[in-house]
């Protein structure tokens, strides 16, 4: 399953740079975001694989949060996800 990095999980003030907002191709409501809880995610660098897990729904329209293990490159945000 395929997804996209749409931006970094941030408050009005803070900017948490290891937890990104990622779009899933095919999910388009909450509830179907919701079964993917805990599935992990992998971003390719090019020259290494970062990966984190889903933790949970962001938003009604299919968005989730993934928790990566290190900080995350601003070059990341737009870019395709691995899903497994």
């Amino acid at each position: 399953m395929n997804g996209t990095i749409v931006n970094y999980k941030s408050g009005k003030h803070t900017q948490t740079t290891n937890q990104m907002i990622v779009k899933v191709e095919g999910v388009e409501n909450k509830e179907s975001a919701e079964k993917l809880v805990g599935k992990t995610v992998t971003y390719n660098t090019g020259k290494k694989d970062m990966n984190g897990e889903i933790r949970a729904a962001h938003g009604n329209s299919g968005a989730v949060r993934v928790l990566f293990e290190t900080g995350m490159p601003g070059q990341a945000v737009g870019k395709a996800v691995q899903i497994n």
